[in-house]
């Protein structure tokens, strides 16, 4: 049995050249990337300057993939689908900006974060002037149910935010401490992005639930993930500086199963790096970490949930859509960045 109470098979990873998800999708994406900027602009300047910046730094746009996906999965095939694809991005953009504050990050998408070009100041009330661009992208749908969904969503990765900070440098945290930070501040918006899509498409209850509980298992495996490449990926192909996340005081699972299955000496590296918020020890801890198959570990559960994403598909009906996010689940535990 997984973690998550179910029973799980091998995940096959395939290694695909062209991702489905990505080919299938295209010109819905381009399209979406039109609306995102159409909507970005503001008579204040700086407002243009800030937000062009970090929405031309790129991206994976997993979320608002992930809406498109949903809605087309269930027979969706309005325009709506595209100003919620647009809006689900402007809200993850304003969660960066305000991460990368928080977190006194410097290094984002292999630049300079928006923070570090422009000041403090800017990045957080530019991500506020998304957050509530965002909220009047929603209103354009007419459909109380979407607003209730991202209500609460944005709500709740407040609430994981907060989480995190309070977690910094505590070495005793657990998994189950750990998972429900990065369900709240990651994976609740994977969760939504699939829901509203959904919705959007008036599909059946149980099939809201099933695209909602994909979308959590995804965001679930897909932070993971991330918290293993900062101590295993390449700094120019992640896009940011390895051992972030320690320089943080970041209790990410690696760590948390260092310092409960490690040696007493790996154990104790770990702790008094996490305690510090020491990235001077960041050897130190991949020694560590390495030295008890951490990471390994950390990889399998990713995987475990990965599949619980896939099992969740078996309300939906059989289509490319369908396939593409089978093969989402299965490329968010095989990547390298």
């Amino acid at each position: 049995m997984g973690r998550f109470g179910v029973a799980t098979n091998r995940l096959l990873v395939e290694n695909v050249p062209t991702p489905l998800f990505r080919t299938l999708i295209a010109d819905d994406m381009q399209t979406v990337d039109r609306v995102i900027r159409a909507r970005l602009h503001s008579d204040v300047v700086l407002i243009r300057q800030v937000a062009e910046y970090i929405i031309s730094a790129g991206g994976k746009r997993l979320r608002p993939i992930l809406a498109l996906l949903s809605g087309r999965a269930l027979g969706y095939r309005g325009e709506h689908l595209f100003e919620l694809a647009a809006m689900i991005e402007c809200i993850h953009t304003a969660t960066l900006l305000h991460d990368d504050v928080v977190d006194e990050s410097d290094l984002r998408r292999g630049r300079q974060t928006a923070n570090a070009m422009f000041g403090n100041a800017a990045s957080v009330l530019v991500g506020d002037f998304l957050y509530t661009r965002a909220f009047q992208m929603m209103v354009t749908t007419n459909n109380m149910a979407i607003l209730q969904v991202m209500a609460e969503a944005t709500n709740i990765i407040a609430e994981g935010e907060v989480l995190q900070l309070l977690n910094i440098g505590n070495t005793d945290v657990s998994e189950d401490d750990y998972l429900r930070v990065i369900q709240y501040k990651t994976a609740k918006l994977f969760e939504a992005s699939a829901r509203v899509g959904a919705l959007i498409a008036d599909a059946a209850p149980q099939q809201v639930q099933a695209m909602a509980d994909y979308g959590m298992y995804l965001g679930t495996a897909f932070q993971i993930i991330d918290d293993v490449l900062d101590y295993s990926g390449d700094a120019e192909t992640i896009g940011k500086s390895l051992g972030d996340d320690l320089a943080e005081g970041k209790p990410t699972l690696p760590l948390i199963y260092t310092m409960r299955q490690g040696s007493p000496e790996a154990a104790a590296v770990v702790r008094d790096a996490l305690e510090n918020a020491n990235r001077d020890r960041f050897h130190d801890v991949l020694s560590a970490v390495q030295s008890c198959g951490a990471l390994e570990y950390a990889k399998k559960e990713a995987i475990k949930v990965a599949e619980q994403a896939i099992a969740a598909l078996a309300a939906i009906p059989e289509s490319p859509e369908r396939q593409a996010l089978v093969e989402l689940a299965r490329l968010s535990v095989d990547r390298s960045a």
